[in-house]
């Protein structure tokens, strides 16, 4: 149990908790076509011209000042010394503006890059739900829920996160150790060079002490996921634990792991401590490197006083943007490689929308004519099936898990398209029919209620906006539901949080059947649609289904045999073919597929 457990919180932690030690210490995710995914980005900053040169301008203007500041006051300090002439106080007045501006382009380019930022995100975000919203259902069936919700949110958050911090400091930052190597080879090579020293071991500290912070950090991480783990199972199986008193092994295993925890942690704590300390002791070193050397220099008349001074702030105005450049470099790899994840759904292929209307008729006749599907290449689902649901009648398909009767219906909703065969509604081929046209003649019913957090009114108008109060409310009437929306805080007003979670299973149930009573369908779909409810509610979702099917094409998908005994067809399916088709009493009769079906449902109880 133990290992099991070790294993799922390993794929845990994977997921969900690896990302904060990514962007805290800087594990990198990678693209795997950099070129791409940057032009493709580069197409986003196009459709913001304005704030992208707004804000370079305000960055060159900062750097400007941030490398023209320190050379002021060398001269201020000069003019105190004597070394060299001027007006002290129209320097000091200079100096004073320069910093002035240079903060206040700081301020601008924090705006100007939260505006950039913002309005990028907004466009991408947009485009990337209105491509899931027009993706095939197929899609959908084949890809993670969480893993396309998260290129929605993380990959997404990531990109903004970039954008508004780590590429104004990264252009700031090129262009400061640009400048400020250019002023100080021209005020003394010598020095710079002895300067620059002190920044290799900057840079080699940090890489070695970011090491052990990443590597100790990625373990807490990890036995921080196993902890978790560890404490959700035993509250949410605490009635198991403790009767299988197990309260000693489940103990012993979470402090085992928080032992583990400490260590790591601790270990963590020290290194990233260390860190600061560490840097300050290599700038200190260099501060020492350039008043010793400077003050030799000065001695011999290669430089003044004021030129150490500004030397001084150089240096560090130099080793900062290296640190920052080698701190964000994971988070722009991070970034683009969301990204690439986002534009690869961006560029997959939208549902096919083509095609006509369905033709207008009071009949619907359904006809599945050899149909053939497979999921996967080389592995058949649907085989052989042909089948005719006449108008107005209730057709039920019936059989074990997995043979194919709800594939049978994602086939007549056109959410997957068959390999080979016909359906025909009226005769005319759903192929030729436009999705939202057929759509809109169907509703469906599922296992799986799903209703949204909104009011009880506007759940029930999601089949049919236009659905006026009167034709809700006979909905609600005719559904035996009319006296449960009443007894609601606030009646059809009543806001259904959690996806209706403030009602009962068997509410939820009847208000589905009530949509698709609004829907007003030629055909409707029930898949098994009392499966999760108690014996009075299914009679109740019974005589509501009863009405709402009068006169309707039917097709009924149930396990529950008891709930389609009236079915003018039954159909039992096996492997993906039709094994028996015939009225209730004549499949008893003939003591086949159904026969062993209904027999294993109701032994012991009179057929």
């Amino acid at each position: 149990m133990k290992k099991l457990r070790e294993s799922d919180n390993q794929k845990l932690v994977e997921k969900n908790l690896l990302g904060m030690s990514r962007e805290r210490f800087g594990q990198v995710e990678y693209a795997e076509n950099t070129g791409k995914t940057l032009k493709q980005i580069a197409a986003y900053f196009g459709h913001e011209k304005k704030m992208v040169l707004c804000m370079l301008a305000v960055v060159v203007c900062g750097t400007i000042c941030g490398v023209w500041a320190p050379g002021l006051q060398s001269n201020a300090v000069d003019i105190i010394a004597g070394a060299r002439g001027g007006n002290f106080a129209k320097t000091l007045s200079l100096m004073r503006g320069v910093y002035l501006l240079y903060s206040a382009s700081g301020l601008l380019q924090g705006m100007c890059s939260a505006k950039l930022s913002q309005g990028i995100v907004k466009r991408m975000r947009g485009e990337l739900f209105g491509k899931i919203v027009d993706l095939p259902v197929s899609y959908l069936d084949t890809h993670s829920h969480g893993d396309v919700m998260s290129r929605m949110t993380n990959d997404i958050e990531n990109i903004s996160t970039t954008v508004s911090q780590a590429l104004p400091s990264l252009f700031s930052g090129v262009l400061t150790i640009i400048g400020t190597v250019a002023v100080m080879l021209l005020y003394c090579w010598q020095l710079a060079l002895l300067s620059f020293a002190t920044v290799i071991l900057t840079v080699i500290a940090t890489k070695f002490l970011s090491q052990k912070v990443r590597k100790y950090s990625r373990r807490r991480q990890m036995l921080l996921g196993q902890l978790n783990g560890t404490v959700e199972e035993m509250i949410s199986g605490y009635r198991t634990v403790v009767a299988y008193n197990h309260q000693d092994i489940t103990t012993e295993d979470f402090c085992n792991t928080a032992d583990a925890l400490t260590k790591a942690g601790i270990k963590t704590d020290i290194f990233s401590g260390v860190m600061g300390p560490v840097l300050n002791c290599i700038g200190n070193i260099g501060f020492v490197v350039i008043a010793a050397f400077g003050g030799y220099f000065s001695v011999h008349g290669l430089i003044s006083v004021g030129v150490i001074s500004a030397f001084i702030v150089y240096a560090r105005q130099f080793s900062r943007p290296i640190n920052e450049i080698a701190q964000i470099y994971g988070q722009l790899q991070t970034a683009i490689a969301g990204a690439e994840r986002v534009f690869t759904v961006l560029e997959e292929q939208n549902e096919e929308q083509s095609g006509g209307m369905l033709e207008q008729a009071e009949d619907a006749e359904v006809r599945f004519e050899n149909i053939q599907f497979s999921y996967e290449p080389g592995k058949p689902m649907i085989q052989d099936f042909t089948l005719t649901v006449p108008s107005g009648q209730k057709v039920a398909l019936v059989g074990s898990t997995g043979c194919g009767k709800t594939t049978i219906v994602n086939l007549l909703m056109r959410f997957y398209d068959i390999d080979s065969g016909k359906i025909l509604i009226n005769g005319q081929n759903v192929e030729d029919v436009a999705r939202e046209s057929l759509r809109h003649n169907i509703a469906i019913v599922l296992q799986d209620t799903v209703l949204f957090s909104n009011t009880v009114e506007n759940n029930l108008k999601y089949g049919n906006e236009n659905a006026t109060k009167e034709q809700l409310e006979q909905a609600a009437s005719m559904s035996r539901c009319e006296e449960m929306i009443r007894n609601l805080p606030n009646g059809y007003d009543t806001i259904l949080t959690g996806s209706g979670e403030n009602i009962s299973q068997g509410q939820r149930q009847l208000l589905a059947i009530a949509r698709a009573f609004v829907a007003d369908p030629r055909i409707l779909i029930l898949d098994e649609a009392t499966s999760n409810v108690d014996t009075r509610t299914e009679k109740a979702i019974q005589d509501a289904m009863q009405l709402v099917m009068r006169n309707r094409t039917s097709i009924v998908i149930a396990h529950r045999l008891s709930t389609i005994r009236d079915s003018d067809l039954i159909v039992v399916m096996d492997h993906g073919r039709i094994v028996e088709s015939g009225a209730h009493d004549e499949l008893l009769a003939q003591k086949g597929k159904y026969y062993e079906l209904y027999m294993r449902q109701y032994a012991g109880y009179a057929i």
